[in-house]
């Protein structure tokens, strides 16, 4: 869906041709909305989740605003290099019910389990993490540079939507 959706939006609005000239295209969720709903056509977690259009021109988008969009041919995405280091297995604690291994269905649950299991103070080598605040918020108002085709290009983001894991 999301494919068909994306094509008929790049043809619309001659997005790889202004990508070609400006070396972004701006785009809002209003226009998004005339084929499908936004969040679910600008929620690419992975690289494999992009559609075709974004993974054969080598694009990404970014939320700038609450309704705004960039795509461009960011380098949005990372691999990790493999680890060297062995891993170590890590149980759940025995007297806590709500944390079951066959119920982590979502990045909050899989973030409260390795809270519980010890893996961030492991990780971020802090015994003293306090969880604050989660859910959804607006990010400000900052600026940043991301690698476009080689070289840098900066964004403006202007109280964009977040979402807050722990």
């Amino acid at each position: 869906m999301n494919d068909t959706a994306w094509e008929t939006l790049f043809a619309r609005h001659n997005i790889l041709n202004e990508i070609s000239k400006a070396g972004m295209f701006r785009i809002t969720a209003d226009q998004i909305k005339a084929e499908r709903e936004p969040r679910l056509m600008t929620k690419f977690d992975h690289r494999v989740n992009l559609p075709s259009i974004f993974r054969n021109n080598n694009l990404a988008i970014l939320p700038v605003t609450r309704g705004d969009y960039v795509i461009a041919r960011f380098s949005a995405y990372h691999d990790f290099e493999r680890c060297a280091l062995e891993y170590q297995r890590v149980s759940l604690p025995s007297g806590i019910q709500s944390l079951l291994p066959q119920y982590i269905v979502s990045e909050a649950i899989a973030l409260n389990c390795a809270n519980a299991c010890g893996i961030l103070e492991d990780f971020l080598e802090d015994e003293n993490l306090v969880p604050t605040v989660s859910g959804r918020m607006s990010s400000g108002e900052f600026r940043f540079s991301i690698s476009v085709g080689g070289s840098q290009q900066a964004v403006e983001v202007r109280n964009s939507q977040i979402g807050i894991c722990r």
